[in-house]
């Protein structure tokens, strides 16, 4: 039995999960089981929340969004709203949350431009109080937004990325596997993989040595994607010479392949 904890004496609710009565919940919105929903929260049509979710008070979550198993949704946040964004003309188009992501007090993330186009957060994801993710956003897994992290559209954020407060990322920013944004920083450029940036605009400085050791890469590879780094940053090479050098010269490994991937692909060009 699933414990009331909106129940009163005075309002007993007739269904297992925990909807406040103040709670306006569209029939046709799809609610898993054990489902927690708040004092005035706001649910639409077209909604699917997955077992075991949490909604706060004053939560609105709007059509077309979908939230894996196990999220949480603190006060204010805003989910699946119309994209800021003048080509948008009211297509139909999806917000989607992964499993176990926190979305913390007035965040607002946006649903797509584009029929049938989606914006996408990964799995045990934490965004903090006043974050924003806005359309056409691919975040990866484990990422955390922190306090008013403003996210434009079209950006992509790989696994385990750490943005800190209020940095501002440009529209179709690529931001790395596991690399760290320091606080107030302004990303234009897109950031390779495993390293710090930080500035006004953001430049890089160095690589993520405890990100690295918080996910037990061992110290060989740590040794690898510093050399990379070196190669990539520290010599007069050009992104496409260093490329080449890092083929001849590093071992061929997941993670460095990955990093070469991104090179190849980063048509913004990197921050330096």
């Amino acid at each position: 039995m699933v414990q009331k904890r909106w129940q009163s004496k005075e309002n007993v609710l007739p269904f297992e999960n925990e909807h406040h009565p103040t709670a306006v919940i569209h029939p046709q919105a799809e609610l898993g089981d054990n489902v927690e929903i708040g004092p005035y929260a706001v649910i639409e049509k077209d909604v699917k929340i997955e077992d075991g979710c949490r909604i706060h008070p004053h939560v609105v979550i709007k059509r077309w969004t979908t939230l894996d198993e196990g999220c949480v949704i603190y006060p204010g946040a805003v989910l699946g709203a119309e994209p800021q964004d003048v080509k948008f003309k009211g297509e139909k188009s999806y917000l989607k949350i992964g499993a176990n992501t926190t979305i913390r007090e007035s965040a607002t993330l946006h649903r797509a431009t584009g029929e049938g186009e989606e914006t996408r957060v990964g799995c045990n994801v934490m965004l903090m109080a006043y974050s924003h993710i806005a359309h056409n956003c691919h975040v990866g897994n484990s990422v955390v937004l922190t306090n008013a992290a403003n996210i434009g559209g079209h950006v992509v954020i790989e696994d385990r990325a750490i943005i800190s407060g209020l940095v501002g990322v440009h529209q179709f920013v690529r931001i790395g596997k596991m690399v760290m944004v320091g606080g107030h920083s302004k990303v234009v450029k897109d950031i390779p993989p495993f390293l710090l940036a930080d500035g006004h605009p953001a430049h890089v400085n160095g690589v993520n040595v405890v990100g690295l050791r918080r996910n037990k890469f061992s110290p060989h590879l740590r040794n690898q994607i510093k050399k990379a780094y070196r190669i990539l940053y520290r010599s007069e090479l050009n992104v496409s010479q260093a490329i080449n050098k890092m083929e001849q010269e590093l071992e061929a490994n997941d993670e460095i392949e990955h990093l070469l991937r991104f090179l190849r692909n980063a048509d913004r060009g990197i921050c330096r």
